[in-house]
């Protein structure tokens, strides 16, 4: 689960060179022999899915509304696992791609995942969040995404634990402590906007490590573009 309080305050220059996605061309038939061999074909099938949704949505006319609900949907079907069963560590976050392949991730994985995946859909920086959370009713840590249509509006809240994109509002369940995006990282009073934070810590290597691999995944097998980073 989350350390919080550990990997936040220089996330934001680690997104902003981090570039990942199966759109611009897909991936090469080496790196999808690669996974098929790893992990079974239905791996290889979850990830070519993948491709072919942000592919259609890339070239439709769908608002953003209408891509996080299919966003959403994509990945909540996949199996939730926490890190020290499914990857023998205490905290372990997840390319989409090693998401996928292995077919389950906790809640870190499922909100990184719908993150990279719209931003290459093209929904600009500014409407997302990745945000900590306290979930309530479980009393641990959580990560959920959100989606401002607009700065001063209340989100919209994707989450792995239910089906449902629901307004903030009502999501009574979950009292947000802090978020961030590619641009700025904000600490959260309550269920208001927050107030931006400035400075640094050192103390991000588990963003670092996803970067890397992300990189190394793009080497491998991409063949897109890096614009979902650079806009």
């Amino acid at each position: 689960m989350v350390k919080l309080f550990q990997h936040l305050l220089l996330l934001t220059l680690v997104l902003a060179t981090t570039t990942v996605t199966a759109g611009n061309g897909g991936f090469s038939p080496a790196f999808l022999a690669q996974i098929e061999q790893q992990y079974g074909s239905s791996a290889k099938q979850r990830v070519l899915d993948w491709q072919q949704l942000i592919e259609t949505e890339e070239t439709s006319h769908s608002s953003e509304a209408e891509r996080i609900e299919s966003v959403n949907a994509f990945f909540n079907r996949m199996n939730f696992v926490s890190d020290q069963q499914h990857w023998h560590r205490s905290d372990y976050w997840a390319t989409p791609v090693e998401f996928l392949a292995t077919n389950g991730g906790d809640c870190e994985d499922f909100s990184i995942a719908k993150y990279f995946t719209l931003r290459e859909m093209g929904v600009p920086d500014e409407h997302l969040r990745i945000t900590y959370v306290k979930a309530l009713n479980l009393n641990q840590a959580h990560m959920v995404l959100a989606w401002y249509e607009t700065p001063e509006s209340d989100p919209l809240i994707l989450d792995n634990l239910i089906p449902a994109i629901e307004p903030a509002y009502r999501r009574t369940d979950l009292l947000p402590v802090y978020s961030f995006n590619g641009n700025n990282l904000w600490m959260s009073k309550e269920r208001g906007q927050g107030r931006k934070v400035a400075g640094g810590s050192q103390r991000i290597n588990l963003w670092r490590d996803l970067n890397l691999r992300m990189q190394q995944e793009r080497q491998r097998g991409h063949s897109f573009t890096a614009k979902s980073m650079t806009q």
